[in-house]
């Protein structure tokens, strides 16, 4: 994820700092876009946090997988209290950094939730994971691991 979020900070649920090339090296990366205000993103973000509780949280090797929110609130706050209340302990751009907007841009997000899936480079592997989590639940990864052509070594 070097070449999408290099050189930044992300937040976890409490507040932490994290650099994103350390959290996100050797991942897939799922780009989450929500808010708490959204209907659907409160539906689906319970879904979301299971999926990855189920593949991130185990006794087990820990699946290379990892969030990142990428909120569309209308406050620090907001984003926030949404994180408190439905997320699992998965990542968040800041609020207050820009390159939220961008993100948007770059994967083409005109509505909300959307759930992107991406290589290290960036390079989208879907633009419907939302869509492949609530259909095929944990078996998504393993075609994600396979499209990101890093991962050859997890036995899921």
């Amino acid at each position: 994820m070097v070449d999408v979020l290099g050189g930044r900070h992300l937040v976890t649920c409490k507040g932490a700092a994290v650099e994103a090339e350390v959290a996100l090296q050797n991942k897939v990366v799922a780009l989450y876009f929500a808010a708490a205000r959204c209907a659907p993103s409160r539906d689906f973000t319970p879904l979301l946090c299971d999926f990855y509780t189920a593949l991130v949280a185990e006794e087990r090797r820990p699946a290379p997988f990892e969030v990142v929110f990428v909120s569309a609130d209308g406050s620090a706050q907001e984003m926030l209290d949404f994180m408190r209340e439905l997320h699992g302990a998965w990542l968040a751009l800041p609020f207050h950094d820009p390159y939220r907007h961008e993100l948007r841009k770059r994967y083409n997000v005109t509505a909300i939730p959307k759930l992107v899936i991406v290589k290290q480079n960036g390079e989208v592997i879907t633009n419907k994971g939302r869509k492949q989590i609530r259909e095929r639940g944990l078996t998504c990864l393993q075609s994600w691991l396979e499209a990101a052509d890093v991962f050859q070594n997890f036995s899921g």
